[in-house]
């Protein structure tokens, strides 16, 4: 087996392996650490002679790793009394205990002690398995600095004592959200990114999905990650249209439907139906959403009236400046542009969104809409200077650049 191979074992039964050993030896650190060293251990010797059992091969050689590692930094009279402490099993994973694992797992790297760049990171390493030089291409930022943010999250959550285990149900879902939200900030960096030569990074997106799919079997009675689900499946839906050959961006009117992806509509609409059990949420109603403009057959065909009443209620449910700026556009298409323009200056006005390209990139098109050319050029220009994504500012200029 290549190291292609091994790779595609590890992305697949890397949060198990963590969470079983996690288990076993309670120290979430030492768990991660013994993990990485079987897989390197696996890259290795698998390409001599592959396992029969991938997954046992790599839990077997962990665990030993883990005890080693124990060994090494153990005094002599305390060696036992921690080795003690470690359940001897089978080489396999428990198959009865893998569910609660993985979603203790997810628990503990999403946990709120973390800072917001240290529960991404450590979700992505521990739960998604990629490595820290594909969290970093993943986020643009240097190798180094994603591994300081795994090492300090290690240590902060041993410094915690932040115990393996699910939480109690009342705090499970009060913390639920907090999982959620990495969730959101992942699958977001991947569908528009923030910096950067490219509009979107499928291979981020794609695993947020990932997680999002092993959250909802673990959690299938929670609507609202149901709701989540529903709302990635219909926004990658649109990934092959969204941009042209050369990578530039096409914005919603210009899109060819044709090339949105059926299945993942489909799947996303199913979703939306489990999140509608017990009233649409926050996620759910961003879903809702999603769902309106994945069903409509052309732009002037959307429903925008009913995408104002959800933006709507999704701003009393989860009011940000964001969602009132989503709304403006809404607003737009159904009413016209100049109430639009009254919604986006109050958020100007009230400094919602200081430093943000995406205020001055709605005023742009509103007021070119009301054909308040020379006031609309600024805007798109002043947008084009804040924005970071290279791709999105290629447009921004374009736009101003047609308006002279």
């Amino acid at each position: 087996m290549d190291a292609a191979g091994v790779e595609a074992v590890w992305r697949i039964e890397s949060a198990r392996i963590v969470a079983a050993l996690t288990r076993f030896t309670g120290d979430f650190g030492l768990a991660e650490d013994a993990a990485q060293e079987a897989v390197a251990e696996a890259l290795v010797s698998w390409p001599v002679a592959a396992p029969a059992s991938p997954a046992g091969w790599l839990m077997a050689t962990a665990r030993r790793r883990a005890i080693d590692a124990i060994r090494r930094r153990t005094a002599l009279k305390d060696r036992y009394a921690l080795l003690a402490n470690i359940p001897v099993v089978d080489d396999e994973i428990d198959p009865d205990r893998i569910d609660d694992d993985v979603l203790a797992l997810m628990f503990i790297s999403c946990h709120p002690v973390l800072s917001r760049e240290s529960r991404v990171a450590l979700t992505l390493r521990v739960v998604g398995g990629l490595s820290s030089e594909e969290i970093a291409r993943a986020f643009l930022v240097p190798v180094p600095t994603v591994q300081a943010r795994i090492t300090r999250g290690k240590k902060t959550i041993a410094a915690a004592g932040v115990p393996f285990e699910l939480p109690a149900a009342d705090e499970r879902r009060e913390r639920l959200g907090g999982v959620l939200s990495v969730l959101y900030v992942i699958f977001t960096e991947g569908s528009t990114a923030t910096t950067g030569e490219r509009l979107v990074r499928p291979d981020v997106a794609y695993e947020a999905i990932r997680l999002a799919r092993t959250l909802a079997a673990l959690q299938p009675d929670e609507p609202e990650v149901h709701g989540l689900l529903a709302l990635f499946e219909l926004t990658a839906a649109r990934f092959p249209a969204r941009t042209s050959q050369d990578g530039s961006p096409v914005l919603l009117e210009d899109q060819d439907r044709r090339r949105w992806d059926l299945s993942a509509i489909r799947r996303g609409l199913a979703a939306l139906v489990k999140a509608s059990t017990r009233g649409l949420g926050p996620y759910g109603l961003q879903a809702a959403i999603a769902a309106a403009h994945a069903s409509a057959p052309s732009v002037e065909e959307t429903d925008w009236d009913r995408i104002v009443v959800l933006y709507e209620a999704l701003g009393r449910v989860a009011p940000s400046p964001v969602v009132e700026l989503n709304r403006a556009v809404a607003v737009a298409m159904a009413s016209g542009p100049a109430q639009a323009l009254a919604i986006v200056d109050e958020l100007i006005a009230l400094d919602r969104l200081p430093g943000s390209h995406l205020v001055p990139t709605v005023r742009g098109e509103l007021l070119t809409r009301l054909g308040r050319q020379s006031e609309a050029r600024a805007e798109l220009e002043l947008a084009a200077r804040l924005c970071t994504n290279q791709p999105e500012r290629s447009v921004l200029l374009r736009k101003a650049a047609a308006l002279d």
